[in-house]
């Protein structure tokens, strides 16, 4: 096999970028389902990299989902995201119950609390096939799935928002909020597996209240 055979099928950082936003698309939908914030029959199970998931119906939720990740897609291209976080709240009482923190890391980055804010020398294609990296996807979707198992019931009516945390220098749209960090009281953590597309890492930690 050439090198220019070998480049062709490794993945580039649009296509990177394009697979986070996957991730995050059915991760967040998965969780939605499995933490019962909405009613089971608002989803519908939807085949995607070798994996049945459950997929929101509700079209306001499908466009809010469609223009947060959007964003965070273009973001991941910059290289301007630090982490994404869903956040599950007392309808009632305002009180954060869970969070999901999806962490990002850009592979070759120096890490020494210092980012490259002009990403120069940063790979634009990696080193990787996209099936590798769905394969890994499809792993940490099986255990979003599985949570389940241990996280406590929520017995009240939720709701969920997206947190986008980016660098400083970062365009932020008009109609979106600044937001403060979330934080839980008594909290327990439990961090899920990651997965690697050679450009960007991405690991998954769920925070909740411990009962």
């Amino acid at each position: 096999m050439t090198e220019t055979q070998q480049k062709t099928q490794c993945i580039t950082l649009k296509g990177s970028a394009q697979l986070v936003k996957e991730y995050l698309l059915y991760g967040v939908n998965s969780i939605l389902y499995q933490r019962g914030i909405y009613p089971p029959e608002t989803f519908e199970p939807s085949e995607h990299f070798g994996l049945f998931v459950l997929m929101s119906t509700d079209e306001k939720i499908k466009g809010f989902l469609d223009t947060v990740l959007g964003q965070i897609q273009e973001w991941l291209i910059q290289r301007k995201v630090q982490k994404v976080t869903l956040v599950i709240t007392n309808v009632n009482t305002k009180e954060v119950l869970e969070k999901w923190d999806f962490k990002v890391d850009y592979e070759g980055q120096v890490s020494n609390g210092v980012k490259d804010s002009t990403n120069s020398g940063l790979p634009d294609v990696g080193t990787k096939e996209a099936k590798a990296v769905q394969k890994e996807i499809r792993e940490v979707i099986r255990q979003i799935t599985g949570t389940v198992s241990f996280l406590p019931l929520l017995d009240c009516l939720c709701s969920f928002d997206i947190l986008t945390y980016t660098v400083p220098d970062c365009g932020i749209p008009n109609e979106w909020d600044e937001t403060q960090p979330v934080f839980i009281a008594n909290s327990q953590e439990v961090q899920l597996r990651s997965f690697s597309t050679s450009i960007h890492k991405m690991k998954t930690v769920v925070s909740y209240k411990n009962v």
